[in-house]
């Protein structure tokens, strides 16, 4: 855990924060290996993950941060010390992704994961060009709270660092090893050399009620979702080992990619 030091804070310099404005841009994320995470949801998971280089806090919102680590003091974690910059308003809101910021960001390393790093994987799910940052940390946030191992996100994805993402996953991006820019190909040989079976999600699959009451997801499984807005590829489907449906009784034709992510590891975590 990342805990304020006793000086506890100091105006951000001009260098300082040109250095953070350029966090907002993909290029300078990459460039720099940080990302932002804004709010105090995601910012307390960062603390909690030891993924802080140092805290920004709207000079406005500063009576915010003692409440954010009263909620860190149950953490089984070692402290360490984290320096804290007030910054501006006006220029707070350059850094924000929200409509109405909750006052404080904190700026996070990024972590490097590789398929080897996700040994004997029971729960894995693949994202082929999920392009949409919303449903991408929507996914990984179902994907942290129905215990899946790993999520891939494909070449062509989305980032996962990419602020809506962040935000959409509401600090969960933080639980889970997230493996970036892997070939699809390379991503679906992995899970089935690792014993796992692949699924993918599509309307033409087998019931997903017919695969749970027969025993199918049982196995090890790595789900996989499509883009949002062509879905998958006839090669692409090849590469599943089945394809499965969800079934729906009601009027809607369809799922967004978030919500099929949801129901789909929710009823694999019933089976494991």
């Amino acid at each position: 855990m990342t805990q304020v030091p006793s000086a506890f804070s100091s105006p951000i310099s001009g260098a300082k924060l040109r250095s953070v404005l350029a966090l907002t841009r993909r290029k300078g994320r990459n460039e720099a290996g940080l990302f932002l995470a804004e709010g105090q949801q995601a910012v307390s998971e960062a603390l909690a993950a030891d993924a802080v280089e140092y805290l920004l806090v709207d000079e406005y919102a500063f009576d915010a941060l003692p409440a954010l680590l009263d909620s860190l003091s149950d953490r089984d974690a070692e402290p360490r010390d984290c320096p804290v910059f007030t910054v501006p308003t006006k220029d707070f809101a350059r850094l924000s992704d929200t409509v109405t910021p909750q006052g404080i960001i904190a700026v996070c390393e990024q972590r490097y994961y590789r398929l080897t790093d996700v040994p004997d994987p029971r729960l894995v799910v693949i994202c082929a060009q999920v392009r949409d940052p919303g449903n991408a940390g929507t996914i990984i946030r179902c994907a942290s709270a129905f215990g899946a191992d790993a999520v891939i996100f494909t070449q062509g994805s989305v980032e996962a660092e990419n602020p809506k993402t962040v935000r959409s996953s509401v600090g969960t991006i933080f639980h889970l090893p997230i493996i970036q820019g892997v070939p699809l190909e390379d991503a679906v040989a992995w899970a089935q050399a690792s014993g796992a079976q692949v699924l993918a999600a599509d309307a033409a699959g087998v019931p997903l009620g017919e695969l749970a009451t027969t025993g199918g997801l049982s196995r090890p499984t790595a789900w996989l979702f499509g883009n949002e807005a062509w879905g998958f590829a006839p090669e692409t489907l090849a590469l599943a080992d089945r394809t499965v449906a969800i079934e729906m009784p009601g009027s809607a034709e369809s799922l967004n990619v978030a919500t099929a992510a949801a129901v789909l590891l929710y009823q694999s975590a019933l089976a494991r």
